[in-house]
């Protein structure tokens, strides 16, 4: 399904890619336990150039789940990210040390006759993984002494302690 002919991309000079794939797939093998719990929908037209480059365009959207940095509560967030992927067949005049210099690009390999798209939309998904979500731009998170969470509860703890690191900055100003 994510694997394109490229002799028929050649040929047709365009290809619709639609697809989903599922949370399970091992594709998604070493992502964190529940972060993608929703399936991935994929959309891409793809086109070649006159040079034998390819271009995909188009998006992808899913539903991550994560967790709320202050309070720990599971956060649905929603993805709809454009894609613009590109490949290219390496130049033999340039060598392979500039093959590896530019990471942008990924590279055709010149003596296959398909291209299989699953790693690239792999990366592109773990580039979107937000490292840090809020429940809610208003969330007071949990007491860092008796552990409730403040946006459900109040608790009768105090942080009256001061932290000994200002200490320096309190004497100066008492000064």
């Amino acid at each position: 399904m994510f694997r394109v002919n490229l002799t028929d991309l050649d040929r047709k000079g365009k290809q619709i890619v639609e697809g989903t794939i599922p949370p399970d797939d091992a594709l998604w093998g070493d992502l964190d336990d529940g972060v993608l719990d929703y399936p991935v929908d994929i959309h891409l037209t793809l086109t070649t150039t006159a040079s034998g480059q390819v271009l995909a365009r188009g998006a992808l959207t899913t539903e991550l789940l994560r967790n709320c940095r202050r309070c720990l509560t599971d956060v649905t967030v929603p993805v709809r990210e454009e894609l613009n992927l590109f490949w290219s067949v390496p130049d033999e005049l340039r060598g392979s040390d500039e093959k590896e210099e530019d990471e942008s690009i990924r590279w055709l390999d010149p003596t296959s006759n398909e291209l299989d798209l699953r790693d690239a939309l792999r990366e592109e998904l773990l580039l979107m993984i937000p490292r840090f979500v809020l429940c809610d731009d208003e969330c007071q998170g949990l007491c860092p002494l008796c552990g409730i969470n403040r946006n459900d509860e109040t608790c009768e703890c105090t942080l009256e302690e001061p932290d000994p690191r200002w200490d320096a900055l309190r004497a100066l100003q008492n000064d």
